[in-house]
């Protein structure tokens, strides 16, 4: 490789990683929730991987690879689901870990290197009497960068929506050109930036909204039947008096892989999932007795993320819990409509049975509550799960398709051609994360 010691010299050796097991480990991400991405993205591999630790390392590497035409993929902590930080073309992966401080706490915002731990963002925040409005479900692991370039929603969303809905208030990012421009991206063209595969320049830092720490109470609610779970969720969704972070509903054909919470799990009973104000204990109470729930297990908020968490159990983690007890589970993301949700259930359950077995995350968007969905799916191969995703669609519940590397392929609403002409801008020669958008390498000037 021409360019090898160059780029050594340029960070020092201990920076610069060429070696199989490295370029292995950092090229994946958990695209094999997905069978088909695991079979287009298994082989993909950088040429190697980088750890710049300062912004000037960072804008010497970005000028290196535009020079030589090298592509770059920025990576967080690789818990995403769609290959987004895997390296189609091979190139440098960048790992941008190293950018984890915390620049300023404010009394309503906080300011962030992009490569942050969320896990670690949260405790400090603690100790401040802060917290954020949302997070993913793998925030420990997981960087704030990686999150908004990535993700979505998750812990949170029921109160405070996605990351679109006011969740970012700024973003720092420098552009792909032999001099590195760093802009301050706000307001309505930061819509772009958010779930874009970091497709349009290498974030560094990230401004964010912050609330007052609640005291959160865990709960284990359970139905015996999914109908009467759905209507306890959504009756206690819209409650305002009662602040809540987590409300998930789990079949009961799930939940037997759930094996830290096996003592506390009625077996074939239908599970809710909570996060809520403890202030709000005795009206919580009150109301699982009002739907008929049997609530099985409260966690205190004195023992809040100390030992076992129910968000362990929610979002996709409840796909990985499954994926470890059985072979050929995938998953889907859905929206249900809130009018006719019963009835799309009853119609997919009487379709499919145990093929597809639904676990709801309620949120909120806009004012209005919305029924997500993170189906997990028994696979047996590409043209069945089209057909439950088509059958889905066909009575009105939107498929937001995981199994697709290419950015706005999966069903979000992302506003495609402002992402594209921002893209001609940020990145001319196309070097960043090449592959993600489909027929955009037209425009590269090389």
């Amino acid at each position: 490789m021409a360019w090898k010691k160059e780029i050594q010299q340029l960070l020092g050796k201990e920076k610069v990683l060429f070696d199989a097991a490295s370029r292995g480990k950092f090229s994946k991400d958990y695209y094999w929730y997905s069978p088909i991405l695991t079979q287009k993205l298994k082989d993909k591999l950088a040429d190697c991987i980088a750890f710049p630790e300062s912004e000037e390392e960072l804008v010497s590497l970005i000028s290196f690879a535009v020079k030589r035409k090298i592509p770059i993929t920025v990576r967080g902590a690789g818990t995403g689901n769609y290959g987004q930080a895997v390296p189609l073309q091979g190139g440098i992966v960048i790992d941008m870990t190293r950018f984890h401080q915390v620049l300023e706490i404010g009394e309503n915002a906080v300011t962030v290197q992009a490569g942050i731990r969320i896990g670690k963002l949260e405790r400090i925040l603690e100790r401040n009497g802060k917290e954020l409005r949302i997070m993913p479900s793998t925030y420990i692991q997981a960087t704030i960068g990686g999150f908004v370039a990535g993700g979505s929603g998750g812990i949170g969303s029921i109160t405070w929506g996605n990351l679109w809905d006011g969740n970012v208030h700024s973003a720092s990012v420098y552009t792909i050109e032999e001099k590195p421009r760093k802009i301050v991206v706000s307001g309505d063209k930061l819509e772009q930036y958010i779930h874009n595969y970091g497709t349009l320049g290498v974030m560094t830092e990230l401004q964010l909204p912050i609330e007052e720490k609640t005291d959160w109470m865990q709960a284990m609610v359970f139905h015996d039947h999914l109908d009467e779970a759905i209507n306890f969720a959504h009756q206690f969704s819209g409650i305002e008096t009662m602040k809540k972070r987590l409300l998930s509903v789990c079949e009961g054909a799930l939940t037997k892989h759930f094996a830290p919470l096996k003592q506390y799990i009625l077996p074939e009973k239908t599970l809710t999932m909570i996060e809520v104000d403890e202030k709000a204990k005795s009206e919580f109470v009150e109301l699982v007795a009002e739907h008929k729930g049997i609530l099985a297990h409260t966690i205190p908020a004195k023992q809040y993320r100390k030992g076992v968490r129910l968000s362990d159990f929610t979002w996709n983690h409840s796909t990985l819990w499954a994926c470890k007890n059985e072979d050929n589970i995938t998953y889907l993301q859905v929206e249900f409509d809130i009018q006719h949700l019963y009835h799309q259930v009853h119609l997919l359950k009487k379709e499919f049975g145990g093929e597809v077995l639904l676990h709801f995350e309620f949120i909120k968007r806009n004012g209005a509550i919305i029924p997500t969905a993170l189906p997990v799916v028994r696979f047996t191969s590409e043209k069945r799960l089209y057909e439950i995703i088509q059958f889905f669609q066909n009575i009105g519940a939107k498929v937001h398709d995981p199994h697709t590397y290419l950015l706005g392929f999966g069903g979000w609403s992302l506003r495609m051609d402002e992402i594209i002409k921002t893209k001609q801008k940020n990145d001319p020669f196309h070097l960043l994360n090449p592959g993600k958008i489909a027929d955009v390498t037209s425009y590269a000037q090389v």
